[in-house]
């Protein structure tokens, strides 16, 4: 069993930057992918990006270069740096695991974090 806990959003204005985290617990980030969804309101959940137990890293175009992924796996922690936000930012972000490499299909993660709010007015 895992246990991820997601931190660190809040409220931006837009331009702004948060950095969000994902903790595990009840075992490592090894030969798991780890993947960071968001939700808006009234839209389905959506893959921001994730990061593999290799170190690679995958993006959605509309976050390239402006949203960065990394790990600590000593910490067992995965980081989402957000720059330059924007309002359509705006979402309830999750941070959620699968075994072995990418994917952006939310139903192929078995476990998931309660999700962090990011507003991001403008």
């Amino acid at each position: 069993q895992v246990q991820l806990v997601e931190s660190g959003g809040g409220l931006v204005q837009a331009g702004g930057s948060l950095r969000l985290s994902c903790a595990a617990s009840g075992r490592t980030f090894s030969r798991s992918f780890v993947g960071w969804f968001r939700q808006a309101p009234g839209k389905e959940r959506e893959f921001v990006g994730g990061i593999s137990w290799r170190g690679g890293t995958y993006y959605i175009d509309p976050v390239k270069g402006r949203f960065t992924i990394s790990s600590d796996n000593a910490k067992n922690m995965v980081y989402l740096q957000m720059n330059s936000l924007k309002p359509e930012d705006t979402a309830v972000y999750y941070c959620a695991t699968r075994m072995w490499d990418y994917s952006d299909n939310a139903s192929s993660y078995s476990y998931w974090g309660q999700g962090t709010q990011v507003t991001v007015s403008s």
